[in-house]
């Protein structure tokens, strides 16, 4: 079982988080952040990342985004960004007290790994997944497939079928069967990071890790291209069915443990 506790972050939000393993004291421990909409257990737990990193030895932090799983979903908009995100992503470094940790993001969170890389420098090897050319593009997820007003429209929508948008609909069905708090959602898209990351600034080995049918993270080689020395690894799957498909987890412990 994990270790479950929270922390009261800048602004007072509480920020859950889930701790496995133990320290061997020979590699940095592994943080894991999840996408919009899911939490720590859909992204990282269910779909095995979580066991395949203690089956290698490492010790894993994953945390619940404000507005998301069992963090604090306040509704107010100033509360979101990934930049907000960021700072709590911090906060859990400070309560960990590694000299340096693995960290890895997919989606939202690997948007917010790569302004947490950009800065801190105890993010000493990186791996973002779910992301491509937007980041470098538009400083933020790719809303050219997804318009931030669809998203939000289907996310406050009181009947899901008058949903006309199909990348935005797909976005509320996750919604409704995470049973997520669906205003909070609206508020952190309403925020979204929209300035662009100095992405030149990470100095982390990078692993830029997308589904070869993922319309999210479309020309990924151009994110890849931005990040000093970054590699791109492309697997089989779209936005969702790359994390549960047989080639994600094996991937993340390839690379965190030097081997890509």
């Amino acid at each position: 079982m994990p270790e479950f506790a929270s922390f009261e972050s800048f602004d007072g939000v509480a920020i859950a988080y889930y701790a496995w393993g133990t320290d061997a004291g020979r590699r940095p421990p592994v943080v894991l952040h999840h996408g919009f909409v899911v939490n720590a257990q859909l992204n990282w737990v269910l779909p095995g990342v979580v066991d395949a990193l203690i089956s290698a030895g490492r010790q894993v932090y994953a945390l619940d985004a404000r507005g998301h799983g069992l963090s604090g979903k306040p509704h107010d908009p100033a509360s979101y960004g990934e930049g907000a995100m960021s700072r709590d992503l911090s906060r859990l470094l400070d309560l960990i007290g590694a000299p340096a940790v693995h960290l890895v993001g997919y989606s939202m969170g690997g948007f917010v790994s790569l302004l947490t890389a950009a800065s801190d420098r105890r993010v000493a090897r990186l791996i973002v997944g779910g992301v491509g050319a937007s980041v470098v593009e538009l400083g933020g997820v790719e809303t050219r497939a997804v318009p931030r007003a669809a998203l939000t429209d289907a996310l406050l929508a009181q009947d899901p079928s008058t949903i006309a948008d199909r990348g935005a609909a797909a976005f509320r069905n996750l919604a409704d069967l995470a049973g997520s708090d669906r205003r909070a959602l609206a508020a952190q898209v309403s925020a979204a990071h929209e300035s662009l990351i100095p992405l030149s600034d990470i100095t982390a080995p990078t692993l830029v890790l997308v589904g070869a049918d993922d319309q999210l993270a479309v020309r990924p080689q151009v994110l890849a291209a931005a990040i000093p020395g970054a590699r791109l690894q492309v697997i089989p799957g779209d936005h969702l069915s790359a994390v549960t498909g047989p080639d994600f987890a094996p991937a993340i412990v390839s690379f965190l443990a030097g081997e890509g």
